[in-house]
C-alpha cells in the first residue's frame, strides 16, 4: 500500500500521497520555496495507520509550492422578486499549488 496523510491547512482537509499535486488556499512564499505542514490527522505509513486526537504529535508532511494565483472568476447574484433589488459581485478566490514530497 502507499503511504498517505490527512492533513489540514486552510480551513479544509486533504488526503495527500508523496508525488501528489494539490491546490489549497493561499499560502506565504514564492514558487520553489519548502513549506512544512504540521497539522497531520491521521497517516498510513506502511500499512500501520496511525491516528490523532486531534493531532498526531512529531509529525509532518513537506511540500514545494508550485505556483501561486487567482481562481477563475464567479459571479454572486442576489435577487429578490417584485422589489426591484438586484446586487452582482465577482470573486476570485487566491490558491496555492503544492507538491507534496514526504511525510515524516
Amino acid at each position: 500500500m502507499s503511504d498517505y496523510a490527512i492533513i489540514k491547512t486552510g480551513g479544509k482537509q486533504y488526503r495527500v500521497s508523496p508525488g501528489d499535486l494539490i491546490r489549497v488556499e493561499t499560502l506565504p512564499g514564492e514558487a520553489g520555496d519548502v513549506i512544512i505542514l504540521d497539522e497531520v490527522l491521521m497517516k498510513s505509513v506502511n500499512g500501520v495507520a496511525m491516528f490523532g486526537e486531534p493531532l498526531i504529535d512529531k509529525s509532518s508532511v513537506t511540500a514545494t509550492i508550485v505556483s501561486s494565483g487567482r481562481d477563475k472568476k464567479i459571479t454572486v447574484f442576489k435577487y429578490k422578486a417584485k422589489t426591484r433589488y438586484r446586487r452582482k459581485n465577482g470573486h476570485r478566490q487566491p490558491y496555492t499549488d503544492l507538491k507534496i514530497t514526504e511525510i515524516s
